[in-house]
């Protein structure tokens, strides 16, 4: 009897286990490959050229995320940002705040003039 409560047991963590293990392990990527659109704008990982748009890199991921939300329910008007965050999910706009958050404010970059 002891034998066979513990096989089902096993069974059952090996089940479980195959649900949650998606979860677990989420392509360490995907935030970043999210965020690549950001890039054209805010520059490679938030960095913008001379701060125009605004670099977005370092900032709080609240402070983010709440952006985000803002411009996707129409809350903070935008010429793009309105369209570009009603592309995503509340956890895709989640996962793109935090990556943003977690990179290194550079210094900011003054575009170079064309001839010079």
């Amino acid at each position: 009897m002891k034998k066979t409560h513990a096989l089902q047991i096993v069974c059952v963590s090996v089940v479980i286990s195959g649900y949650a293990l998606p979860g677990v392990a989420q392509d360490k990527n995907a935030a970043r490959d999210l965020a690549a659109s950001c890039f054209t704008c805010h520059g490679t990982n938030g960095n913008s050229v001379g701060n125009v748009p605004p670099s977005i890199a370092g900032r709080d991921r609240a402070e983010l995320v709440q952006m985000l939300q803002d411009f996707k329910t129409g809350k903070r008007p935008a010429t793009i940002m309105h369209q570009q965050a009603k592309g995503y999910t509340d956890e895709q706009l989640a996962a793109i705040a935090g990556y943003f958050a977690a990179q290194k404010p550079a210094p900011v970059r003054v575009p170079s003039k064309a001839g010079s």
